[in-house]
């Protein structure tokens, strides 16, 4: 049995007429009514009475048309599903990112993606760059937005926005009266920092900037996994911490975020993929992100 005789059966039940539902199938008449009686010789059953004067469905007849439609309709739905798959219109997209990407860049990404691809089932976790490499390993996310950039020759990885680093101070603290500072002036501060294994860290980025800047190693006190946990401790006095610039789209009381002077290092967040991952989810995705980068350059 193939799909078009399920289809000739359902326009013949439809019309009643070969006459008409041959017009409609665009063949003559004796044609479809050899398919038909094919059909009825291989299932076994009369589906139709036919007269000289009119045709009518058996009770066989009409629980097939029944289940024909439904058979019909589940392949349409399937082959409409196939193409809107391979547009990357369905599926899933699994995002890996640091939690500085969520204080600008992500949240503005995510929205234009879904306005674009609502039908995308989205599973987003937050994972450090080590953490984000191994995911993209094994496959479980598609994309990671790092902080720093990974290196690895199986990724290919893009900068989408590069930032100064500015210090994180609570409100009581000495240097809040200056409008910029210098990190020669953070040396004997305590800084409240990430771990800097597994390797790429963020920590391995504020200790070489201010080592190159300054000759300085950070003096660590407390370690965190977490940015905004590392916000509430500068704001309780447990130390000073070098976060990235975006970081001031967040709006806590006791904390006062200065620049540093020029010229002051940059941290940058890059997306990184799989370079042989073939989902056209994630090129959509990542069109996404390049169309709001250009956005933003444009001003």
């Amino acid at each position: 049995m193939e799909l078009r005789h399920l289809r000739y059966f359902v326009t013949v039940a439809e019309e009643l007429h070969f006459g008409r539902a041959a017009e409609r199938l665009f063949i003559s008449q004796p044609p479809l009514s050899q398919q038909i009686q094919h059909l009825e010789r291989e299932i076994g059953v009369a589906l139709f009475l036919r007269t000289s004067r009119s045709v009518q469905l058996t009770p066989a007849g009409e629980v097939f048309l029944r289940d024909a439609r439904l058979i019909l309709a589940a392949v349409d739905n399937a082959v409409l599903g196939a193409k809107r798959a391979a547009r990357g219109e369905e599926g899933w997209l699994g995002i890996g990112f640091a939690a500085s990407a969520t204080y600008d860049l992500l949240p503005a990404v995510l929205h234009d993606f879904r306005q674009s691809y609502p039908a995308i089932a989205l599973s987003l976790v937050e994972l450090n760059a080590a953490e984000q490499a191994v995911a993209l390993h094994d496959h479980s996310i598609h994309v990671g937005f790092a902080r720093p950039p990974i290196v690895d020759d199986l990724f290919v990885v893009a900068a989408v926005l590069k930032e100064p680093f500015v210090v994180a101070l609570p409100a009581t603290h000495p240097l809040v009266a200056s409008t910029a500072v210098s990190l020669a002036e953070l040396a004997c501060e305590d800084f409240v920092s990430f771990p800097e294994r597994p390797p790429p860290s963020y920590a391995q980025c504020v200790r070489q900037a201010c080592e190159m800047a300054s000759g300085f190693t950070p003096r660590v006190v407390q370690e965190v996994r977490e940015m905004q946990t590392a916000i509430s401790l500068v704001v309780a006095g447990l130390g000073i911490a070098l976060l990235p610039a975006s970081v001031a789209n967040l709006h806590r009381a006791g904390l006062v975020l200065l620049p540093l002077q020029e010229p002051a290092p940059r941290t940058e967040l890059a997306i990184v993929s799989r370079r042989d991952d073939p989902s056209p989810v994630l090129a959509n995705f990542l069109a996404i992100v390049q169309a709001q980068i250009e956005h933003r350059e444009r001003g």
